[in-house]
């Protein structure tokens, strides 16, 4: 017999709910049954909510805390913090940088590929983030070929939401791409495991806390015809599509010697210009292109550590969002960032883009937006992005009294703009998924 789920969060010093963005509550509460937030409000919380005595519900004190909508990350690879600040690529830009990795990632095991995804999840879930997706691309001949069922379960085991893409690559270095042979797969292989991780974990209900995506990996490790079939497989199934582009200037130089085109145009042609795409980075976009992908719906991950770290350029976030495009935040992969922790990355969005523009370019209130709802529509995902009742209850909850805090007047800006302090819980689906020690 199952047994209902009852939380209450009371006494939040500041509640942002994004609903609407910017909406906030002092001395916030909210509650949810069974992981769907219920009630939401200010003040002392009622002694019956929904019909149900206050009593009956297992009570979270936030006093003294800023609480958000559960962060949500929209691209990473998990597996890479198992090689973070690799010696020989730690000066590399994105092309020297993967032909240094893919011989050394082609030789982890099933367990470095578990115990990879737990740390990240740990990370990300340290750092505020209840919603993550994952692009894993990567199948090493002597590894399991259920990599993606290990990183579900790892998620599992840290009750982590998760979003897995089943990623791919099918043009190695003798058929003109980047990747060794090692590491690739045949098409017919890669699209029945696709197809069987849809069928087998792929949860389209509100408050899933598992859903699939495909996402072959990028123009120089994937052939034209994969990435037609791969959409056709995603959308008889409504499942969401993911891969990474345009995020060097070395990405466009290739498409066009190999392709004739430009990424977008390649993106195009293979029939990936749609609301249920979204792309990784999406640096290298001239005015119309920008204006072609608003006018489809595609979402952008942003990923600036990442962008920074490979010095690859800077997503024109603000342009991207005004011709239509959700753009989410990401912390990319742990050997291009060197981390998951998600909070810092909207402190980086934030002074990246004001370093562009001044202070006025980027706000604080347009990268938590990013953060949460645009996360949440990059993913397809309704049912979270902001606390709301019938919403999901993934909430991040961060303490004031932390020392990196002391002394801040704006609660919400001090996230951004203090140095980041681990969240004193995480809640995911009304469980504390990850509390401060």
């Amino acid at each position: 017999m199952s047994t209902t789920r009852r939380f209450l969060l009371t006494g939040a010093r500041c509640l942002v709910t994004m609903d609407p963005p910017g909406h906030t509550l002092a001395d916030g509460w909210v509650a949810a049954t069974d992981g769907i937030i219920t009630a939401v409000g200010a003040g002392p919380a009622p002694d019956e909510i929904a019909g149900v005595p206050r009593a009956a519900y297992e009570t979270f004190d936030a006093a003294g805390c800023v609480v958000l909508p559960g962060l949500v990350n929209t691209h990473h690879h998990l597996y890479q913090t198992r090689t973070r600040a690799w010696s020989a690529a730690v000066d590399s830009e994105l092309f020297d940088w993967l032909r240094t990795l893919y011989p050394v990632w082609a030789k982890l095991t099933d367990d470095q590929f578990y115990e990879g995804a737990r740390v990240g999840f740990r990370e990300l879930l340290r750092s505020g983030c209840t919603l993550s997706t994952d692009h894993h691309y990567l199948f090493p001949a002597g590894a399991s070929p259920h990599l993606i069922d290990i990183t579900i379960e790892a998620a599992a085991a840290e009750g982590i939401r998760f979003h897995p893409t089943r990623g791919s690559m099918s043009r190695s270095q003798k058929d003109g791409g980047l990747p060794p042979d090692e590491v690739v797969q045949d098409p017919g292989t890669i699209l029945k495991d696709s197809e069987r991780l849809i069928d087998t974990w792929h949860d389209p209900r509100p408050g899933a806390m598992v859903r699939i995506a495909l996402a072959p990996c990028s123009p120089f490790s994937v052939d034209p015809g994969l990435m037609r079939e791969t959409a056709a497989l995603a959308r008889s199934h409504r499942v969401r599509l993911h891969t990474h582009l345009a995020e060097t200037r070395d990405e466009d130089a290739y498409c066009l010697e190999v392709y004739g085109k430009r990424p977008l145009d390649f993106l195009a042609e293979v029939d990936w210009l749609g609301p249920d795409v979204w792309l990784a980075h999406g640096i290298w976009f001239d005015d119309q292109e920008i204006a072609r992908l608003g006018e489809a719906g595609v979402g952008i991950a942003h990923c600036p550590s990442s962008n920074m770290r490979l010095g690859s350029g800077i997503c024109r976030v603000r342009d991207l969002r005004k011709a239509g495009c959700p753009v989410g935040l990401a912390v990319d992969g742990a050997a291009s960032n060197d981390s998951s922790n998600l909070l810092a990355e909207l402190r980086q969005a934030l002074l990246l883009h004001r370093v562009l523009g001044g202070a006025a370019a980027m706000t604080v209130q347009e990268v938590l937006e990013m953060a949460t709802l645009g996360g949440a529509a990059c993913l397809g995902r309704e049912d979270v992005g902001a606390v709301r009742p019938g919403l999901a209850c993934d909430l991040a909850v961060f303490d004031l009294d932390a020392v990196g805090y002391d002394g801040a007047d704006d609660p919400v800006a001090a996230l951004l703009l203090c140095h980041p302090e681990p969240a004193r819980a995480t809640i995911v689906g009304g469980t504390v998924a990850y509390a401060r020690d």
